[in-house]
């Protein structure tokens, strides 16, 4: 069983990034990372982004990192690792900052590791 969601992950959504790419590796990795909370019972919720312009990517990162109290946020590598990302990268971070002051903020390296980039930073006790 799966507890109430304590770990937030912020991504980019692979179906909705442009360019000449398959997005099939990458949303398998995502699902791998998803299916390692289940196996540890944590519970997770994403926010994954779209590159393409459908969404206002401040308002939906906002509205999910002010849906509930987070342990955790992890910021997905699309967002971190791209010169031309920097500035979402800055969004991001700075609205944690604003709508989950008490989270921690981890970073995967691969989308199928982002359970172990959480559990650096989970509590044991999934009260606290």
């Amino acid at each position: 069983m799966t507890s109430d969601p304590r770990v937030l992950v912020i991504g980019l959504d692979p179906y909705r990034v442009p360019g000449p790419w398959d997005p099939g590796p990458v949303a398998t990795g995502i699902q791998a990372g998803m299916d390692d909370f289940a196996a540890h019972g944590v519970g997770v919720e994403t926010c994954l982004v779209g590159l393409d312009g459908s969404d206002d990517i401040e308002a939906v990162v906002s509205a999910a990192l002010a849906s509930r109290p987070w342990e955790v946020v992890v910021v997905g590598g699309g967002i971190r690792r791209s010169e031309e990302q920097s500035g979402l990268f800055e969004t991001v971070i700075n609205l944690i900052r604003r709508h989950s002051p008490g989270a921690a903020i981890a970073f995967n390296r691969t989308p199928d590791d982002t359970y172990k980039a959480a559990a650096r930073w989970l509590s044991e006790d999934p009260g606290a």
